[in-house]
């Protein structure tokens, strides 16, 4: 999908609440081309990303760029490295974070200020922490395009890590000059740009008044309590991360001395249960492993058998001449 004079986007459909509508990989410039963000590692990312860039773009990915470290964002940074050369920036403050997903060469860290000079424009990189502590938005000045990763979403709203830092950075977000759509992570464009992350600041305000209300309403509440009374209808599989983003305000609120915590009692681990859940999952990882392996070699032998005669059916094949 064609966004602006120098940016395409590829949308991968998904099925998941927490990526609502898709999860979206974007494409910028088109002498060396960056792509932002690069999705799970999983084959239907790596498929998208090369089938477009085959059919649609005929070319490849010069830089490859991440929005934050989630692995939604960040799975196929070495599979870009080793099937295009791709050169790979991430946030400075999430390299500790990419454990296990950067290669061994070719990255390149980045922080606020900093800019990526392509052969046809200028992408500036705005450090915007708050739904992850290294998270970062990208900016076409030129375009008005923002690249807002999980920032901001096409629908919805995101899940909050530290709501100080995620309310200043929207409010430095909203004062972008000439601002006009915002590339999300997941889920459509948004065209009315401002107008979004004002609605963005406006309703962490009114969320808080929300919690506050709840916590006037009664004695001491958990976390948990309050979201179920915040969220009544919510998909039962966004629990957790509305729970979260209740947490995010009343760490806030408590910082602020505007609330009292009564510490709670954390469960003593069990450890004949954490051994067994421990070799469950080793024994899974096994399994899959396993099953890649399977699923490799029948290839392989699929590969075999298209270039090299059917042996395995004819002890001698049959010859053809002509009858005389």
């Amino acid at each position: 999908m064609q966004v602006s004079d120098h940016v395409r986007a590829v949308q991968v459909p998904e099925d998941e609440p927490m990526r609502p509508g898709s999860t979206n990989i974007y494409l910028v410039g088109r002498g060396q081309t960056l792509s932002i963000d690069s999705g799970e590692a999983i084959d239907k990312f790596r498929w998208m990303i090369r089938g477009y860039l085959a059919a649609i773009e005929q070319t490849e990915i010069g830089i490859a760029a991440v929005t934050h470290h989630h692995y939604d964002h960040s799975g196929n940074l070495k599979d870009l490295r080793a099937q295009m050369g791709a050169e790979i920036a991430v946030p400075e403050s999430g390299v500790s974070l990419l454990k296990g997903r950067l290669p061994q060469d070719g990255v390149q860290t980045l922080t606020d200020g900093a800019t990526i000079d392509l052969d046809d424009v200028q992408v500036q990189v705005l450090a915007t922490p708050g739904h992850s502590v290294d998270s970062l938005c990208y900016y076409i000045e030129s375009d008005g395009v923002l690249f807002t990763g999980d920032t901001l979403l096409g629908t919805g709203t995101t899940t909050v890590g530290d709501l100080g830092d995620y309310r200043r950075s929207l409010q430095r977000l909203v004062e972008l000059p000439n601002l006009r759509i915002l590339c999300p992570g997941h889920g459509p464009l948004v065209h009315d740009a401002r107008e979004r992350l004002q609605t963005y600041i406006d309703h962490r305000r009114v969320r808080e008044d929300q919690i506050l209300t709840a916590l006037r309403g009664g004695g001491p509440r958990s976390s948990w309590e309050i979201m179920l009374e915040l969220y009544p209808d919510i998909d039962t599989r966004l629990r957790a991360a509305a729970d979260g983003n209740v947490r995010a305000h009343l760490d806030q609120l408590r910082g602020e001395g505007r609330i009292r915590v009564t510490p709670g009692r954390k469960r003593k681990p069990n450890p004949v249960r954490a051994a067994r859940r421990k070799a469950q999952d080793r024994d899974r990882r096994a399994v899959i492993r396993k099953a890649k392996s399977y699923e490799a070699a029948q290839r392989k032998d699929a590969l075999r058998r298209q270039e090299n005669p059917p042996t395995d059916t004819w002890a001698k094949q049959p010859t053809y001449h002509l009858d005389e």
